[in-house]
């Protein structure tokens, strides 16, 4: 099978949608299917196989993020160079509008994942004067109901889009992620690396450095977990436009030698970090796929973080960490986790669960609405053909 898949965020970008797709490509290559990326130009970018870029430009404030500004016709005709069978769009903006337009003109069925819950992200955009929740909803269900399918990562994301509005059939498929090996020495080596003791109790916290991640209640829990463990490290990995203010608020808290800021990890990297760690600590609310949860999970550092939907149904074994309800829970929680790491140093086996969400489960989920979707195209675009042919026939016997 050949997909098309159409993005505006993809690597050298660094985010939870260019992960997820890089993810799926990778696994779906593996099993021998073709995936040609089209997604946006790139300062930073190397010319690579079947990866088509469209001319670009920042996307206003959000300026790390780029929309293309031209290009439909070269999608297109890429598209049809490569005999696409099946586009996934994982954008509502540029590239996904290249994607159904690509579809249409070729006739073909399309799918898209809804990554992103925009409405926590409208203050980047003039400070949310421009586009407000209501303008995201109805973009929102317009995009997804002339779409053949949608992916969603999670329950509570299906739920909110139900409530938008939207009809079309919405599949719930858990992004996946790769089940890495254990490095051997690798822990002792990060914490050298780091400036970090090898008897210190150390916290992590890896995500995009932004305000809709609440970065800073977790600086603000942080002197509760100091009292009780003073050998406690904060350590913040990741880069973003709340950087500065969160610097900021650790020196006037006087808390500039416990915590640390690493700035951007490389993809092949991340693993190295969270095997290097205590405790992964997340206080967002806005998370919806939740990558960094799995990854932590799967290199067997405990979680602690907000309670949703989908991470209750993930987080029911207190060896994979911890949830809290309220803020001024998160201190406590912490401490629990750590007490529990200490006193439990039994393996994480939970075998079942890292299946589930391993990156060749979500592949073969995938794949399997591929084929679902194109068969239905296909019945349907007979069906349509057989009622043109029956109304023919009515013609010419009347």
């Amino acid at each position: 099978m050949r997909i098309g898949m159409f993005t505006d965020s993809y690597f050298p970008q660094i985010s939870g949608v260019s992960t997820s797709i890089k993810i799926l490509k990778d696994e779906l290559e593996a099993r021998g299917h073709e995936v040609i990326i089209f997604t946006t130009t790139d300062p930073h970018a190397v010319v690579e196989p079947n990866i088509v870029r469209l001319t670009s430009i920042p996307f206003l404030s959000f300026k790390e993020r780029r929309i293309a500004i031209k290009g439909f016709s070269k999608a297109l005709k890429e598209a049809k160079k490569y005999k696409i069978d099946i586009i996934h769009t994982h954008t509502e903006f540029s590239l996904g509008i290249a994607g159904k337009y690509v579809a249409k003109m070729l006739d073909i069925p399309s799918i898209h994942t809804y990554h992103t819950m925009y409405e926590k992200y409208v203050h980047y955009i003039a400070r949310g004067k421009i586009i407000r929740k209501n303008d995201v909803i109805r973009l929102s269900r317009i995009f997804c109901n002339r779409t053949a399918g949608i992916i969603v990562p999670s329950q509570l994301m299906k739920e909110m889009l139900m409530d938008y509005g939207v009809k079309a059939e919405i599949r719930v498929i858990p992004t996946g992620i790769p089940i890495p090996e254990a490095i051997p020495g690798i822990r002792e080596k990060m914490r050298q690396q780091l400036g970090l003791k090898d008897d210190e109790i150390v916290l992590l916290s890896l995500s995009r450095l932004a305000y809709e991640k609440n970065l800073h209640k977790t600086i603000n829990a942080f002197p509760a977990v100091l009292k009780k463990y003073p050998n406690a490290k904060l350590v913040f990995a990741g880069d973003g436009p709340a950087r500065e203010d969160l610097e900021t608020l650790v020196r006037d808290s006087k808390l500039t030698d416990s915590i640390s800021f690493v700035g951007e990890v490389a993809y092949e990297a991340v693993p190295n970090y969270y095997q290097m760690a205590d405790v992964y600590v997340n206080a967002s609310e806005s998370e919806t796929q939740g990558l960094t949860y799995l990854e932590s999970i799967v290199n067997g550092c405990p979680v602690v973080a907000k309670r949703n939907d989908y991470l209750s149904e993930i987080i029911r074994n207190p060896l994979l960490g911890s949830l809290f309800t309220e803020d001024d829970e998160m201190a406590e929680h912490i401490i629990q986790t750590i007490e529990m790491t200490q006193s439990n140093q039994q393996q994480l086996e939970e075998a079942e669960l890292i299946r589930e969400i391993s990156a060749e489960t979500f592949s073969k989920r995938v794949l399997s609405y591929y084929r679902n979707v194109i068969a239905n195209d296909v019945f349907e675009t007979e069906k349509k053909k057989t009622t043109i042919l029956m109304r023919k026939i009515k013609q010419i016997n009347r």
